[in-house]
């Protein structure tokens, strides 16, 4: 067992059931085994297998990507742990509290809580799932902290569209939901709409379609919803706000109507209400009563600027699972 700065420990398993034949994935597995196995540093690993300690280093990189080292986590009685179990008592949803330095910069502390994040999703994704998957700066983050889970039949769809008067969107999301399905091994369903049409009764008309229908119906089989919440208050400014999705008119109607956040594009007020808001009618992302029937609602939010978003969706019931910082977790028990 090792120690970690969170002050919890950690226990890795080097090995499993799969077959790694390639020269490469021999000697990532044997580096792995030395390394956390028998404790051996990295200068010593190097002289064994006759190489340089960078080579090493990649090597272990290799091995925890490929799936050969596998982490679980007992949290010990830190802070974190102890604040996490507050908040899981108070709102009735699972809190992963994520220990973090309070000078840390914030890409930093978004990279420190999606990593967190996708070591969850490891356990949550499972064979025969449906995944349904939000873009945004989270997401993105999220999406490239992932490692491989090799699952069968499971479906990873996107929640809602990319494309923009500025840009079409599509690489964007479309690189998020590709590391996803590589991930899980799981096949991908891409949206291939706008994520907000100019009218509503284009939307209305669109959701005729029979391509479109069959992606709405992939959504309505979710076994589980992974998203962020979209805040125009956070430090990394969500990218419905700064990406061309919204002309400032529309950002002055959200903020006179009370907005405080959204989900996969769908915008919400204090109480995690959506209904009154009339940019929903032109978006494309999942009405939040059909989120809301959803299993598993697995949300990832970073940084205090997103503290009022947070605590509006907990209030509408948005969220059953959430992986939160810890400066912004303290935030939400002070009130």
């Amino acid at each position: 067992m090792k120690k970690i700065p969170s002050g919890g420990t950690y226990k890795r398993g080097v090995g499993g059931t799969s077959v790694h034949t390639t020269p490469k994935a021999k000697d990532a597995l044997r580096a792995a085994q030395l390394y956390y196995l028998q404790d051996m540093k990295m200068e010593v690993i190097a002289r064994e297998l006759g190489t340089s300690r960078s080579t090493v280093s990649r090597l272990l990189t290799h091995a925890k990507r490929t799936g050969m080292v596998s982490i679980s986590i007992t949290p010990s009685a830190n802070m974190s742990a102890l604040l996490g179990n507050q908040l899981s008592e108070h709102y009735g949803v699972t809190f992963n509290v994520v220990p973090t330095d309070g000078s840390m910069p914030d890409s930093e502390l978004l990279a420190r809580v999606s990593a967190h994040a996708a070591y969850l999703l490891g356990d949550l994704v499972s064979s025969s799932m449906t995944v349904g998957v939000a873009w945004g700066s989270t997401m993105q983050a999220v999406s490239t902290a992932l490692t491989s889970h090799p699952t069968h039949d499971t479906k990873i769809v996107q929640l809602n569209g990319a494309a923009n008067p500025v840009s079409s969107g599509v690489s964007y999301a479309s690189d998020i939901l590709t590391r996803f399905g590589h991930a899980f091994t799981a096949r991908t369903e891409q949206f291939p709409v706008p994520a907000f049409f100019d009218r509503a009764s284009t939307r209305e008309a669109m959701w005729q379609e029979t391509s479109i229908r069959r992606v709405l119906e992939v959504q309505q089989e979710m076994n589980l919803a992974v998203f962020s919440l979209g805040s125009a208050g956070s430090a990394v400014i969500s990218q419905v706000y700064r990406g061309g999705y919204l002309t400032k008119s529309e950002t002055q109607e959200l903020r006179e109507m009370g907005v405080v956040g959204d989900v996969a594009t769908v915008f919400f007020d204090k109480d995690g209400n959506s209904s009154n808001i009339s940019l929903n009618a032109r978006s494309t992302g999942p009405a939040l009563d059909s989120l809301l029937r959803v299993p598993t609602r697995f949300c990832v939010v970073a940084g205090r600027g997103k503290l009022e978003a947070v605590r509006a969706a907990l209030k509408g019931g948005l969220i059953t699972d959430l992986v939160i910082d810890e400066g912004t977790a303290l935030a939400l028990l002070d009130g």
